[in-house]
């Protein structure tokens, strides 16, 4: 059975439409910005745990207190 042409044509546009709209969302959803700044986001979150902040501070430090008793050997 032999559909009519109009309708395939629209059917065809229907698709391209479809397409369209979805490509936008994958585009919107894959920017390299918004991957970024929710990285930093996340890393701002955990270095305001003091937690996190001081256990950083002492590993700092004690790197330091090894490279200047390196150097100083």
């Amino acid at each position: 059975m032999a559909r009519d042409p109009d309708t395939i044509e629209r059917e065809i546009q229907q698709a391209r439409d479809a397409l369209a709209t979805t490509l936008d969302e994958l585009s919107v959803k894959a920017d390299p910005k918004r991957f970024v700044e929710a990285g930093k986001s996340t890393v701002r979150d955990k270095l305001s745990d003091p937690r996190v902040r001081y256990a950083l501070i002492g590993v700092g430090a004690l790197v330091t207190v090894a490279v200047v008793r390196k150097l100083f050997k």
